[in-house]
């Protein structure tokens, strides 16, 4: 498994990258939707050490009341940045009405995957709304190795972003650096959960972490069951994380295709 010295040599590497990506963008600031958990503080530590505290803008999004919110607060305080925060309640409210079904709709209820993914997808909303307002600014995604791997993120919700610092690694990873950038413990461990329904995220994806970073890192695990079902969520959603397809139309393309997103 990464050790500690590993991720002090890696630490400046993420930092230029970031600037790079940051740069290919044409963007200069950060805009990160910050929850007080290990992922997103991580993430907004990160942008500071690239960019600086006066270019992270840490947006803070509770659906009505939230219990921790004090968290995602106490991490701007923490890392010097501007703190926003948006109650998304009426927003959620409102597609929850606009949607309830009609007499000759297709659906007879709204599901509740539907219910608990809308959340995610308004605060992305929210977010490049801000984005698009402040001139130079990008989403930073938030997401982990751990969770991207078997699909545990919201398309179009969580799973967006301009470029992801935290895609490479792993919940315990992430964690570690935390505490090379000195984020307190309390940011760090705490139990892992959607912040939608309230279950922990190794409750609802039904093994522990630790076994999934471990065969992730090494190829091996225990419980046969669980690498199977490892393996299948990981092969059931690999689209949210490629790039949409699209049909190869027989006519040529003469102009220039700087970005080769056009490779047929």
């Amino acid at each position: 498994m990464t050790n500690t010295d590993e991720l002090q040599t890696l630490l400046p590497l993420v930092c230029d990258w970031i600037r790079d990506r940051m740069a290919q963008s044409g963007g200069s600031s950060a805009i990160v939707g910050v929850s007080g958990g290990k992922d997103s503080s991580v993430t907004a530590a990160l942008m500071v050490r690239a960019l600086g505290a006066e270019h992270v803008l840490g947006v803070s999004m509770p659906d009505g009341t939230q219990h921790d919110i004090d968290f995602a607060q106490g991490i701007c305080t923490h890392l010097g940045i501007r703190c926003k925060t948006v109650n998304i309640a009426p927003m959620t409210s409102a597609f929850l009405q606009v949607l309830e079904p009609d007499a000759d709709d297709s659906y007879t209820e709204l599901s509740n995957d539907t219910r608990i993914n809308l959340p995610a997808r308004v605060r992305m909303t929210v977010l490049y709304a801000l984005s698009q307002s402040i001139p130079g600014s990008r989403v930073i995604n938030t997401g982990n190795l751990s969770e991207d791997w078997v699909g545990y993120s919201t398309v179009y919700g969580d799973a967006a972003g301009a470029f992801a610092p935290l895609g490479g690694f792993t919940t315990d990873e992430v964690i570690s650096l935390g505490r090379l950038l000195q984020i307190p413990e309390h940011f760090l461990v705490k139990v892992p959960e959607d912040g939608l329904t309230g279950v922990s995220d190794e409750e609802k994806l039904g093994f522990t972490y630790a076994a999934l970073n471990r065969y992730i890192r090494t190829g091996h695990i225990d419980d046969r069951e669980v690498k199977e079902k490892i393996d299948r969520m990981h092969r059931a959603s690999r689209f949210k994380f490629q790039t949409m397809p699209m049909y190869p139309a027989p006519f040529p393309i003469r102009a220039k295709d700087i970005a080769n997103i056009y490779p047929w």
